[in-house]
């Protein structure tokens, strides 16, 4: 395979570049005609549908239904909440015409649904009886990107899965923001392979409009950090300017409490920048389009025949347990460029089966994640494959996380000095120290280093230290990283 099929740069050499070769190489999106935008493609959109089929089943077991929502929102509504609606406006695409006729009241693009849910929620509830309610919507948001765009991680459009819930008490809301974050850090890291951080945002970086944010942050290779997902709880924030009320037990009107929650694509992205590598994509089996790949090996007519029937009964054994996989007879390619191909997609085992291994009773299984491979005894009829096969994905699963949380665990790094915060951010780490709390030394240490601060985590235990900025009493240790 020739280096203009394959990838062409290091991931450590250009990170970047790698990346969005992968992404498009390894066809899982495309750049769309409009600045901004891409197209999924059917392995991409395969990954995002395992994600939320894994994520949606626990919403339901755990009392959210879905819904639908309009894109369009009228911009009274956006305005009914000022703060929020601020926080927004620079990334807002606005349509103002139908036809040749302007429409007068200008409707925005859900950049998010908080305005236009909520307008909804002051009609459906009236009791106590109503509550609490519980909805989550798999959709579309729209925000004019105005840094650089990248697919998956920073698109003028993306998808998400965005949830909202009313409550008639504060510690119920509260525990509902908590639970979803559990959620979904179950999901990213069980599904995607990928660690994550759990703790709260300063109240600079909190949602906009939120009394606070709860997070999931990660850290890439090239030493950026990532939001995952995020849990907002709204308090009555809301509730009071959009008249989400309800007649308590004793028959007086009360403002609802709030929550609002959500992730998107950007987890495809995460899950690329964590686990690839330069010949290409590596996938966690749990949410690989394609399991397992079947390839066999001949050079004669008759080979062919008596391969691809070894094949097809690997193929129907494995498959009948439930494992996606795919038998690849494409005759015009040789064995080599299969191989390759199945790596730049990052099929997580494959299965090599050629006359040599008939003779031997066995077949050949490649690893996609540590490219080791193994001779695997075989019957037959090869019906004791699926079982090892199995075994194989859980494994990989399992060692693809632990590697990974291994890596972040080593690229955390405990700080006292402030040379030593910049030093090691260079170094691509994520800095652990403490922080007075005051938001002028989070912007100070922003505007000198380009990092945010990320997380403050829940398992603080940091009583002691001074501020890395300021050398005033620390009050909490928080995580610093520059971010995409």
């Amino acid at each position: 395979m020739s280096k203009e099929v394959g990838i062409t740069v290091s991931k450590n050499d250009n990170f970047s570049e790698w990346y969005t070769q992968v992404v498009v190489k390894a066809e899982l999106a495309d750049y769309a005609p409009v600045k901004g935008l891409i197209v999924l493609r059917p392995d991409g959109y395969s990954i995002w549908e395992s994600i939320k089929e894994s994520l949606d089943k626990k919403l339901k077991e755990t009392g959210h239904r879905n819904g639908f929502l309009p894109i369009l929102i009228p911009e009274s509504l956006l305005g009914k909440e000022k703060e929020h609606f601020e926080g927004f406006n620079p990334e807002v695409f606005w349509v103002t015409h139908s036809g040749n006729s302007e429409i007068g009241d200008r409707l925005a693009l859900r950049p998010t649904s908080e305005t236009l849910a909520y307008s909804l929620f002051s009609k459906w509830i009236k009791s106590w009886r109503d509550l609490p309610l519980k909805i989550n919507f798999w959709n579309s948001a729209l925000r004019a990107e105005i840094k650089g765009t990248k697919p998956f991680l920073r698109t003028s459009e993306f998808l998400w899965q965005e949830g909202h819930t009313v409550h008639t008490a504060k510690d119920e809301a509260e525990k509902e923001v908590a639970d979803i974050l559990e959620i979904y850090k179950k999901t990213i890291e069980e599904e995607l392979a990928v660690p994550v951080i759990t703790g709260k945002k300063s109240e600079k970086d909190k949602f906009v409009g939120a009394v606070y944010t709860n997070t999931l942050e990660s850290l890439m290779p090239d030493g950026k950090a990532l939001q995952m997902g995020t849990s907002h709880f709204l308090g009555q924030n809301f509730s009071k300017p959009f008249d989400v009320k309800y007649l308590d037990e004793t028959n007086v009107e009360t403002f609802a409490w709030q929550t609002s929650w959500g992730v998107s694509w950007r987890l495809i992205g995460g899950m690329i920048m964590t686990h690839g590598d330069d010949m290409g994509l590596v996938l966690p089996p749990k949410v690989a389009p394609i399991q397992v790949v079947i390839i066999p090996i001949y050079y004669s007519k008759e080979d062919r025949e008596k391969m691809l029937l070894k094949a097809k009964q690997i193929a129907d054994n494995i498959s009948s347990i439930g494992i996606r996989v795919h038998l690849d007879d494409r005759d015009q390619l040789t064995p080599g460029f299969k191989f390759h191909d199945w790596e730049l997609k990052g099929i997580p085992i494959r299965i090599e089966i050629g006359p040599k291994d008939v003779a031997k009773n066995q077949v050949v299984l490649a690893r996609r994640y540590n490219q080791t491979k193994t001779n695997i005894a075989s019957d037959d009829k090869m019906s004791n494959i699926a079982p090892t096969v199995q075994k194989e994905l859980d494994d990989i699963q399992k060692q693809m996380f632990v590697a990974a949380e291994k890596i972040l665990d080593d690229r955390i790094v405990k700080v006292s000095q402030f040379d030593q915060f910049k030093e090691e951010l260079d170094n691509g780490k994520m800095i652990d120290c403490s922080w007075c709390g005051n938001q002028t030394c989070e912007d100070k240490i922003k505007e000198e280093t380009s990092a945010d601060l990320r997380v403050i985590p829940f398992d603080n235990t940091q009583k002691s230290e001074t501020c890395i900025y300021c050398k005033n009493s620390g009050t909490t240790n928080v995580l610093f990283a520059k971010g995409y």
